[in-house]
């Protein structure tokens, strides 16, 4: 819309970049859609302009970024690619040279970029109990990233989501999928690790009103329900009716076995950093819940639909 308030989203084609994208376009300001996929259209048409994220040339970045107001930044990697794993190697498709540092390289890229275009205000999407000691590359990296924002100058609200759940939304999904279809299913080690889950549609909301607030935020985005493991799969496997016996499995053992369902599904199921997070407590927040809806009331709407069909990462971002 002509003469409307500008914002920049990375990945409008994504889980959270699409739903935060909704709430803009329905406030009625304009959305411009930073993408590795340009060529792919997306779900608004013609509404959405899509540009390049251009991190190999910053001066086109900064222009695409110039008349923007807030920048929301749902960009980052879920896991290292390119030679890292056979798995890896063997799917073709935009497998090289990505990792995690090369993830925060980007991010400050960007970061600098919308610095330069005379961005406001950027909106980050985190991930809960980040920190730059960590071993686990994910989250040390998201410690970094913050760091860079903080450092920037630029106002900033950075959310830490746990594990997004909604529309879209790959591991609830691909959870209930393979207990819908296998005979057993294999927690990692003793499941007694907590998740705390919020829907998309929440973060969404949070994430366009934070970028109204005057103030500079750092906010645990979470639900009001916490799992275990054990728990959270036993009510998808009660939700779905699924027939498949949860049992316990040394960590290396799920690894393995993920390992080779993704061979057969050309995919990445699970990652052994994303175990260790797991089994660290890492998606769980000690902060009071800051979004309103239950996982749990959130499957029973969705019972019928929910791991019908599976969700590829490979396929989403990089075919």
């Amino acid at each position: 819309m002509e003469g409307s308030p500008v914002d920049a989203v990375t990945g409008v084609g994504g889980f959270s970049g699409r739903h935060i994208a909704r709430r803009l376009v329905a406030a009625g300001r304009t959305v411009v859609n930073l993408t590795g996929h340009p060529e792919r259209r997306t779900e608004f048409g013609e509404a959405v302009r899509s540009h390049p994220l251009s991190f190999d040339d910053p001066p086109a970045l900064e222009r695409t970024l110039e008349g923007a107001d807030t920048l929301f930044n749902t960009y980052w990697i879920r896991f290292a690619r390119g030679g890292t794993s056979p798995l890896q190697v063997s799917i073709p498709g935009g497998m090289v040279g990505m990792t995690f540092e090369r993830a925060v390289r980007n991010s400050i890229i960007l970061i600098n970029a919308a610095k330069a275009a005379g961005v406001r205000r950027i909106v980050h999407l985190s991930i809960t109990n980040p920190s730059p000691d960590l071993p686990l590359p994910y989250f040390a990296g998201k410690a970094q990233v913050e760091e860079a924002i903080r450092n920037s100058g630029l106002g900033y609200a950075i959310l830490r989501p746990a594990v997004i759940f909604g529309d879209g939304g790959i591991l609830i999904n691909n959870i209930a999928w393979f207990l819908r279809r296998l005979p057993v299913f294999a927690v990692p080690g003793s499941g007694e690790y907590r998740l705390q889950p919020v829907a998309v549609e929440d973060l969404a909301a949070m994430a366009v009103e934070s970028a109204e607030k005057p103030e500079n935020l750092v906010i645990d985005a979470v639900g009001p329900e916490v799992f275990t493991f054990n728990e959270l799969v036993k009510l998808i496997a009660r939700t779905v009716r699924s027939r498949s016996a949860i049992m316990h499995v040394p960590p290396g053992l799920a690894l393995v076995s993920t390992g080779l369902m993704g061979l057969a599904l050309r995919d990445v199921v699970l990652t052994r950093d994303e175990i260790e997070g797991l089994a660290a407590d890492l998606l769980f927040s000690n902060a009071p819940p800051t979004c309103p809806t239950k996982l749990s009331e959130w499957l029973q709407s969705n019972a019928g639909s929910v791991g019908r069909i599976y969700l590829s990462e490979l396929r989403k971002h990089y075919r």
